[in-house]
Protein backbone atom coordinates (compact mmCIF):
# COMPACT_ATOMS: atom_id res chain seq x y z
CA UNK A 1 0.00 0.00 0.00
CA UNK A 2 1.49 3.30 -1.30
CA UNK A 3 1.60 5.88 1.91
CA UNK A 4 1.93 9.79 1.51
CA UNK A 5 4.71 11.63 3.61
CA UNK A 6 4.23 14.66 5.31
CA UNK A 7 6.95 16.76 6.77
CA UNK A 8 6.31 17.25 10.77
CA UNK A 9 8.16 18.11 13.92
CA UNK A 10 7.20 16.72 16.89
CA UNK A 11 7.54 18.81 19.86
CA UNK A 12 6.47 19.15 23.80
CA UNK A 13 4.78 22.53 24.35
CA UNK A 14 4.34 23.16 27.86
CA UNK A 15 2.79 19.97 29.60
CA UNK A 16 1.26 18.56 25.93
CA UNK A 17 2.66 17.28 23.02
CA UNK A 18 1.87 16.45 19.05
CA UNK A 19 3.33 17.12 15.96
CA UNK A 20 3.16 20.57 14.66
CA UNK A 21 2.53 21.46 10.72
CA UNK A 22 3.05 24.25 8.11
CA UNK A 23 -0.15 24.85 6.34
CA UNK A 24 0.66 24.41 3.35
CA UNK A 25 1.57 20.58 4.04
CA UNK A 26 -1.64 20.10 4.85
CA UNK A 27 -5.37 19.58 2.24
CA UNK A 28 -6.38 23.22 2.33
CA UNK A 29 -9.90 22.00 3.79
CA UNK A 30 -10.82 21.56 7.38
CA UNK A 31 -12.82 17.80 6.56
CA UNK A 32 -9.12 16.98 4.50
CA UNK A 33 -7.01 18.07 7.39
CA UNK A 34 -9.55 16.51 9.79
CA UNK A 35 -8.82 13.16 7.83
CA UNK A 36 -5.14 13.45 7.60
CA UNK A 37 -4.77 14.51 11.20
CA UNK A 38 -6.87 11.63 12.62
CA UNK A 39 -4.75 9.50 9.82
CA UNK A 40 -1.14 10.69 11.37
CA UNK A 41 -2.38 10.20 14.91
CA UNK A 42 -3.97 7.31 15.05
CA UNK A 43 -7.41 7.96 16.01
CA UNK A 44 -9.93 6.68 16.49
CA UNK A 45 -7.88 4.35 18.47
CA UNK A 46 -7.56 4.03 22.61
CA UNK A 47 -4.12 3.46 21.79
CA UNK A 48 -3.47 5.33 19.12
CA UNK A 49 -1.13 2.50 17.99
CA UNK A 50 -1.16 3.36 14.50
CA UNK A 51 0.00 6.44 14.86
CA UNK A 52 1.88 9.14 16.61
CA UNK A 53 -1.10 9.67 19.11
CA UNK A 54 -0.35 9.20 23.01
CA UNK A 55 -3.34 7.68 24.02
CA UNK A 56 -4.55 11.37 26.04
CA UNK A 57 -5.96 14.19 25.62
CA UNK A 58 -2.81 16.06 26.42
CA UNK A 59 -0.72 13.89 23.72
CA UNK A 60 -2.90 14.03 20.69
CA UNK A 61 -3.20 17.59 20.20
CA UNK A 62 -1.80 19.20 16.59
CA UNK A 63 -0.57 22.22 15.49
CA UNK A 64 -0.80 24.01 12.16
CA UNK A 65 1.15 27.03 11.44
CA UNK A 66 1.31 29.59 8.43
CA UNK A 67 2.32 33.26 8.15
CA UNK A 68 0.54 35.82 8.49
CA UNK A 69 -1.49 37.18 5.30
CA UNK A 70 0.08 40.39 4.03
CA UNK A 71 -1.07 43.71 5.60
CA UNK A 72 -1.83 41.69 9.52
CA UNK A 73 0.11 42.68 12.49
CA UNK A 74 0.45 39.48 13.75
CA UNK A 75 3.47 37.31 12.29
CA UNK A 76 2.11 34.31 12.30
CA UNK A 77 -0.91 32.00 12.31
CA UNK A 78 -1.63 29.19 14.94
CA UNK A 79 -4.82 26.80 14.16
CA UNK A 80 -5.03 24.14 16.72
CA UNK A 81 -6.35 21.12 16.43
CA UNK A 82 -7.84 18.24 19.41
CA UNK A 83 -7.62 14.93 17.72
CA UNK A 84 -10.15 12.79 19.82
CA UNK A 85 -8.25 9.72 20.83
CA UNK A 86 -10.90 6.73 20.69
CA UNK A 87 -13.42 8.63 18.26
CA UNK A 88 -12.99 9.98 14.73
CA UNK A 89 -13.86 13.79 15.61
CA UNK A 90 -11.33 16.48 15.65
CA UNK A 91 -12.18 19.70 17.51
CA UNK A 92 -11.11 22.90 16.18
CA UNK A 93 -13.48 25.07 18.52
CA UNK A 94 -10.74 25.55 21.43
CA UNK A 95 -7.17 26.62 21.47
CA UNK A 96 -4.33 25.27 23.40
CA UNK A 97 -1.80 27.52 25.42
CA UNK A 98 0.31 24.43 26.08
CA UNK A 99 1.36 23.81 22.66
CA UNK A 100 1.13 27.35 21.97
CA UNK A 101 4.85 27.50 23.77
CA UNK A 102 6.02 25.81 20.89
CA UNK A 103 4.82 28.02 18.31
CA UNK A 104 7.11 31.12 18.47
CA UNK A 105 10.34 28.61 18.13
CA UNK A 106 8.59 26.79 15.22
CA UNK A 107 7.65 29.62 13.25
CA UNK A 108 11.34 30.55 13.76
CA UNK A 109 13.18 27.46 12.69
CA UNK A 110 11.15 27.45 9.75
CA UNK A 111 11.89 31.00 8.53
CA UNK A 112 8.99 32.46 9.33
CA UNK A 113 10.37 35.18 11.52
CA UNK A 114 13.53 36.19 11.43
CA UNK A 115 15.56 35.31 14.92
CA UNK A 116 17.11 37.98 16.44
CA UNK A 117 20.27 38.23 19.02
CA UNK A 118 19.41 37.36 22.56
CA UNK A 119 15.27 36.72 22.39
CA UNK A 120 12.67 36.88 19.56
CA UNK A 121 9.40 38.53 20.16
CA UNK A 122 7.16 36.40 17.70
CA UNK A 123 3.20 37.74 17.28
CA UNK A 124 0.72 35.05 16.94
CA UNK A 125 -2.66 35.24 16.30
CA UNK A 126 -4.78 31.85 17.31
CA UNK A 127 -6.98 31.26 14.31
CA UNK A 128 -9.60 29.27 16.88
CA UNK A 129 -10.68 32.44 19.28
CA UNK A 130 -8.65 34.90 17.38
CA UNK A 131 -6.30 36.05 20.09
CA UNK A 132 -3.35 37.79 19.96
CA UNK A 133 -0.25 36.44 21.47
CA UNK A 134 3.61 37.69 22.21
CA UNK A 135 5.70 35.08 22.25
CA UNK A 136 9.02 35.64 23.69
CA UNK A 137 11.96 32.79 22.71
CA UNK A 138 15.28 32.53 23.46
CA UNK A 139 17.30 32.80 20.76
CA UNK A 140 21.23 33.69 21.39
CA UNK A 141 23.23 34.36 18.21
CA UNK A 142 20.26 34.24 16.73
CA UNK A 143 19.11 30.49 16.76
CA UNK A 144 16.51 28.84 18.97
CA UNK A 145 18.01 27.35 21.96
CA UNK A 146 16.23 24.95 24.15
CA UNK A 147 18.43 24.49 27.32
CA UNK A 148 17.56 26.10 30.03
CA UNK A 149 16.96 26.31 33.64
CA UNK A 150 13.57 27.00 33.92
CA UNK A 151 10.91 23.91 35.39
CA UNK A 152 7.36 24.12 34.88
CA UNK A 153 5.23 21.44 37.36
CA UNK A 154 4.52 18.47 35.41
CA UNK A 155 7.33 18.45 32.89
CA UNK A 156 10.64 16.60 34.01
CA UNK A 157 14.00 18.88 34.04
CA UNK A 158 14.80 22.22 32.83
CA UNK A 159 14.27 23.74 29.45
CA UNK A 160 14.70 28.15 28.14
CA UNK A 161 12.07 29.93 29.43
CA UNK A 162 9.03 31.21 27.03
CA UNK A 163 7.14 34.19 27.90
CA UNK A 164 3.26 34.07 26.58
CA UNK A 165 1.46 37.52 27.11
CA UNK A 166 -2.49 37.66 26.21
CA UNK A 167 -2.84 41.19 25.01
CA UNK A 168 -6.68 41.04 24.16
CA UNK A 169 -7.27 37.66 26.21
CA UNK A 170 -11.50 39.02 26.85
CA UNK A 171 -14.25 37.60 25.39
CA UNK A 172 -12.57 35.71 22.92
CA UNK A 173 -14.93 33.37 22.28
CA UNK A 174 -18.47 35.03 22.98
CA UNK A 175 -17.48 39.23 22.61
CA UNK A 176 -18.08 39.13 26.51
CA UNK A 177 -15.80 38.77 30.25
CA UNK A 178 -19.14 37.65 31.90
CA UNK A 179 -20.98 35.87 28.53
CA UNK A 180 -24.54 35.27 31.13
CA UNK A 181 -24.34 38.82 32.51
CA UNK A 182 -23.44 38.11 35.99
CA UNK A 183 -20.41 37.21 38.16
CA UNK A 184 -22.52 34.91 39.50
CA UNK A 185 -24.98 32.47 38.45
CA UNK A 186 -26.65 29.06 39.79
CA UNK A 187 -26.82 26.17 37.51
CA UNK A 188 -27.59 23.04 38.08
CA UNK A 189 -28.48 23.99 41.82
CA UNK A 190 -24.40 25.33 42.14
CA UNK A 191 -23.04 28.54 41.93
CA UNK A 192 -20.78 29.00 39.64
CA UNK A 193 -18.86 32.08 37.38
CA UNK A 194 -19.00 31.78 33.59
CA UNK A 195 -15.65 33.69 32.48
CA UNK A 196 -14.23 34.38 28.94
CA UNK A 197 -10.89 35.23 29.36
CA UNK A 198 -8.88 33.35 27.08
CA UNK A 199 -10.75 30.03 27.21
CA UNK A 200 -14.58 30.04 28.28
CA UNK A 201 -14.76 28.43 31.52
CA UNK A 202 -17.57 27.59 34.03
CA UNK A 203 -16.07 27.90 37.49
CA UNK A 204 -16.96 26.37 40.80
CA UNK A 205 -16.33 26.51 44.23
CA UNK A 206 -14.80 22.51 45.00
CA UNK A 207 -16.29 22.62 48.64
CA UNK A 208 -20.36 22.67 46.78
CA UNK A 209 -19.16 19.63 44.61
CA UNK A 210 -18.12 17.91 48.17
CA UNK A 211 -14.33 18.24 46.70
CA UNK A 212 -11.38 20.29 47.97
CA UNK A 213 -9.60 20.84 44.61
CA UNK A 214 -6.54 18.63 46.14
CA UNK A 215 -7.60 15.60 44.63
CA UNK A 216 -5.22 14.23 41.93
CA UNK A 217 -6.55 13.52 38.83
CA UNK A 218 -7.23 10.02 38.81
CA UNK A 219 -9.18 10.34 42.03
CA UNK A 220 -11.52 12.71 40.38
CA UNK A 221 -11.96 10.47 37.03
CA UNK A 222 -12.70 7.95 38.49
CA UNK A 223 -15.58 9.03 40.73
CA UNK A 224 -18.32 8.91 37.67
CA UNK A 225 -21.10 10.44 39.40
CA UNK A 226 -18.98 13.87 40.04
CA UNK A 227 -17.78 14.00 36.77
CA UNK A 228 -21.62 13.34 34.83
CA UNK A 229 -22.58 15.95 37.15
CA UNK A 230 -19.53 18.34 36.52
CA UNK A 231 -21.03 17.63 32.37
CA UNK A 232 -24.47 18.59 33.17
CA UNK A 233 -23.77 21.73 34.83
CA UNK A 234 -20.82 22.57 32.10
CA UNK A 235 -23.37 21.90 29.21
CA UNK A 236 -26.19 24.00 31.12
CA UNK A 237 -24.17 26.66 31.59
CA UNK A 238 -22.91 26.71 27.61
CA UNK A 239 -26.87 27.67 26.98
CA UNK A 240 -26.72 30.20 29.71
CA UNK A 241 -23.70 31.55 27.77
CA UNK A 242 -24.90 31.48 24.31
CA UNK A 243 -22.20 28.62 23.35
CA UNK A 244 -25.62 26.28 22.31
CA UNK A 245 -25.20 22.76 23.23
CA UNK A 246 -21.46 21.71 24.08
CA UNK A 247 -22.24 17.87 23.91
CA UNK A 248 -19.48 16.47 22.01
CA UNK A 249 -17.32 19.72 22.38
CA UNK A 250 -14.76 20.56 24.28
CA UNK A 251 -15.71 23.97 25.16
CA UNK A 252 -16.37 25.94 27.53
CA UNK A 253 -14.50 23.91 29.95
CA UNK A 254 -15.08 23.00 33.73
CA UNK A 255 -13.27 24.43 36.56
CA UNK A 256 -13.22 24.29 40.64
CA UNK A 257 -11.55 26.12 43.22
CA UNK A 258 -10.56 26.02 46.74
CA UNK A 259 -8.19 27.60 49.01
CA UNK A 260 -4.64 26.91 48.66
CA UNK A 261 -2.32 24.55 50.05
CA UNK A 262 0.21 26.36 50.23
CA UNK A 263 1.18 29.80 50.95
CA UNK A 264 -0.43 31.89 47.99
CA UNK A 265 -2.73 31.76 45.06
CA UNK A 266 -5.46 29.49 44.75
CA UNK A 267 -6.41 25.28 44.86
CA UNK A 268 -7.63 24.21 41.16
CA UNK A 269 -8.35 21.09 38.83
CA UNK A 270 -9.25 21.84 35.65
CA UNK A 271 -11.48 19.92 33.16
CA UNK A 272 -10.41 19.19 29.71
CA UNK A 273 -13.52 18.68 30.23
CA UNK A 274 -14.40 14.26 30.12
CA UNK A 275 -11.25 14.07 32.30
CA UNK A 276 -9.24 16.03 34.81
CA UNK A 277 -5.91 17.52 33.37
CA UNK A 278 -2.75 15.88 34.83
CA UNK A 279 -1.76 19.95 35.35
CA UNK A 280 -2.97 22.83 34.60
CA UNK A 281 -4.50 24.33 30.97
CA UNK A 282 -2.56 27.72 30.34
CA UNK A 283 -5.39 29.40 28.89
CA UNK A 284 -8.06 27.63 31.58
CA UNK A 285 -5.23 29.31 33.96
CA UNK A 286 -5.27 32.36 33.34
CA UNK A 287 -9.01 32.07 33.43
CA UNK A 288 -9.13 31.07 36.49
CA UNK A 289 -7.10 33.37 37.57
CA UNK A 290 -8.50 36.57 36.38
CA UNK A 291 -11.78 34.92 38.42
CA UNK A 292 -9.44 35.65 41.91
CA UNK A 293 -8.90 39.31 40.59
CA UNK A 294 -13.04 40.13 39.94
CA UNK A 295 -15.45 41.02 42.61
CA UNK A 296 -18.42 38.47 42.95
CA UNK A 297 -16.65 35.62 41.55
CA UNK A 298 -17.28 32.38 43.04
CA UNK A 299 -13.51 32.33 43.88
CA UNK A 300 -13.66 36.14 45.40
CA UNK A 301 -12.16 36.43 48.34
CA UNK A 302 -10.60 32.88 48.10
CA UNK A 303 -6.62 33.20 46.78
CA UNK A 304 -3.91 34.66 48.56
CA UNK A 305 -2.59 37.73 46.45
CA UNK A 306 -1.98 41.16 46.71
CA UNK A 307 -3.51 44.36 45.78
CA UNK A 308 -1.92 45.31 42.92
CA UNK A 309 -3.78 45.61 39.05
CA UNK A 310 -0.50 43.24 37.84
CA UNK A 311 -0.74 40.29 40.27
CA UNK A 312 1.30 37.34 39.76
CA UNK A 313 -1.74 34.17 40.80
CA UNK A 314 0.09 31.00 41.66
CA UNK A 315 -2.28 27.90 41.14
CA UNK A 316 -1.92 24.82 42.77
CA UNK A 317 -2.84 21.85 40.35
CA UNK A 318 -2.38 18.16 40.55
CA UNK A 319 1.06 17.83 39.36
CA UNK A 320 2.70 20.63 41.07
CA UNK A 321 2.22 24.98 40.21
CA UNK A 322 1.71 27.22 37.24
CA UNK A 323 2.23 30.83 38.00
CA UNK A 324 -0.45 33.13 35.61
CA UNK A 325 0.15 37.16 35.30
CA UNK A 326 -2.67 38.92 35.21
CA UNK A 327 -2.81 42.79 34.54
CA UNK A 328 -6.30 44.57 35.64
CA UNK A 329 -7.61 48.27 36.00
CA UNK A 330 -10.02 49.50 38.84
CA UNK A 331 -12.59 51.69 37.41
CA UNK A 332 -14.11 53.40 40.44
CA UNK A 333 -17.18 51.72 41.96
CA UNK A 334 -15.64 48.45 42.99
CA UNK A 335 -15.50 48.23 39.01
CA UNK A 336 -11.80 45.99 37.56
CA UNK A 337 -11.53 45.93 33.49
CA UNK A 338 -9.13 43.04 32.59
CA UNK A 339 -6.30 44.00 30.57
CA UNK A 340 -4.57 41.12 29.89
CA UNK A 341 -2.58 37.84 31.26
CA UNK A 342 0.31 36.06 30.56
CA UNK A 343 2.38 32.89 31.60
CA UNK A 344 5.77 30.87 31.53
CA UNK A 345 6.20 28.04 29.71
CA UNK A 346 9.01 25.82 27.88
CA UNK A 347 9.12 24.02 24.78
CA UNK A 348 11.24 21.10 23.12
CA UNK A 349 11.70 19.90 19.92
CA UNK A 350 11.76 15.83 20.20
CA UNK A 351 11.55 14.71 16.42
CA UNK A 352 11.42 16.11 13.02
CA UNK A 353 10.94 14.48 9.81
CA UNK A 354 7.62 13.52 8.10
CA UNK A 355 4.98 11.51 9.11
CA UNK A 356 2.86 8.71 6.60
CA UNK A 357 -0.37 8.50 6.05
CA UNK A 358 -2.37 5.70 3.62
CA UNK A 359 -2.65 7.54 0.72
CA UNK A 360 -6.29 6.60 0.23
CA UNK A 361 -6.79 9.12 2.98
CA UNK A 362 -5.10 11.88 0.82
CA UNK A 363 -2.55 11.42 -1.61
CA UNK A 364 -2.07 15.49 -2.01
CA UNK A 365 1.57 15.38 -2.10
Amino acid sequence: MTQTAIPCTLMRGGTSRGPYFLASDLPESREGIAQVLLAAMGSPDARQIDGLGGATTLTSKVCIVSPAAMGEKQQVDYLFAQVSVDKAFVDFGPTCGNMLAGIGPFAIEKGLVPAQDGETSVLIRAVNTGALIDAVVQTPGGKVTYEGDTAIAGVPGTAAPIVLNFADAVGGATGKLAPTGNMKDVIEGVEVTCLDVCMPVVIARAADLGKTARESAKELDADKDFMARIERIRRAASLAMGMGDAEGRVIPKFAMVAEPAGGSGIAARYFTPLACHEAMAVTGGICIATATMLPGTVADGMARIGPNEREMVVLEHPTGQMEAVISTRRTGNENVEVLGGGTLRTARKLMAGEVFIPSRVWAGR
